[in-house]
């Protein structure tokens, strides 16, 4: 019989938030999957638990997922964490979670703590929609790719960055998302924990870069679509005409589109191109 892969969320800062279910998985399991033992540990200790530790990290994560597989084929029961939070979101977990699902074996989240939720929960932003974004690459150019994608995002959008990188990576919102509205939430759960908000023009140069942070960006006014259609409705009618045509729309189609763009009435428009 298949042992159980568990999904164990842990404290992202203050050892308290730990769940009592958490604790109990973790007492009963034969192993736990690491992404740092040392990390893991002192969680641990902390807790008098003593067990098996398998490490499981990014670098080494195709090959370990393989025996944590082997050993729940095996019949042992495992708890898969990482150095705080959840698994698998922005941290090691989703390749063995993806291998015990190809071999039927079940899995068990075990909820907690998850410093996206956290942080958007006190923004002070839209929790209706957000975007979670996880870490942008390190590379300027692929992280100037990714924003130009979300530039026209009108949901809240999350990043996690490092301190060292906080700076760098604000003033390639700037650049591209524009003086947007956003929250940096850092040192979550943590003795210093903050909460800075404000105009990214006015954070950059006025907060001290350190501790593990969230940042929090206010969504777009208007989508690309609705922007498109404002940069329509700024031609005259017969670019707009030729805009359509050029896309290969019938003439009806056209006038169709451009009654909705603008706003008119189809036949108002009709009457425009039958009296040119």
């Amino acid at each position: 019989m298949n042992g159980e892969l568990y999904i164990v969320a842990t404290p992202i800062g203050n050892l308290d938030d730990v769940t009592i279910r958490a604790l109990e998985i973790l007492k009963k399991v034969d192993y736990i999957a690491a992404e740092d033992t040392r990390h893991t540990l002192k969680l641990l200790n902390h807790f008098d638990i003593s067990k098996p530790l398998i490490s499981y990290y990014k670098e080494n994560e195709k090959t370990k997922s393989e025996l944590i597989i082997e050993k729940l084929l095996d019949g042992k029961n495992i708890a898969l964490v990482s150095d705080a939070g959840t698994p698998g979101i922005s941290d090691p977990g989703e390749e063995v979670i993806k291998k015990a699902i190809e071999k039927n074996i079940k899995i068990v989240p075990i909820p907690g703590a998850c410093a996206a939720i956290n942080a958007i929960i006190c923004s002070g932003f839209s929790t209706k929609e957000f975007e979670f974004i996880g870490f942008l690459s390190a590379k300027r150019s692929e992280k100037i790719k990714k924003l130009e994608e979300l530039k026209y995002d009108t949901r809240t959008l999350i990043i996690y960055e490092a301190p060292h990188k906080l700076e760098n990576t604000l003033n390639c919102i700037l650049e591209v998302l524009g003086d947007r509205k956003i929250c940096i939430a850092r040192e979550l759960t943590k003795i210093h924990e903050e909460f800075i908000r404000g105009k990214i023009s006015e954070l950059i140069n006025n907060i001290e870069y350190r501790g593990e942070c969230v940042i929090l960006i206010e969504g777009a006014e208007i989508s690309k679509k609705e922007q498109d259609i404002e940069d329509l409705s700024k031609l005259s009618l017969e670019e707009h005409y030729n805009y359509y045509k050029n896309k290969n729309f019938t003439k009806k189609e056209i006038i169709k589109q451009i009654a909705k763009d603008r706003k008119m009435e189809k036949n108002e428009v009709y009457q425009y191109f039958l009296n040119k």
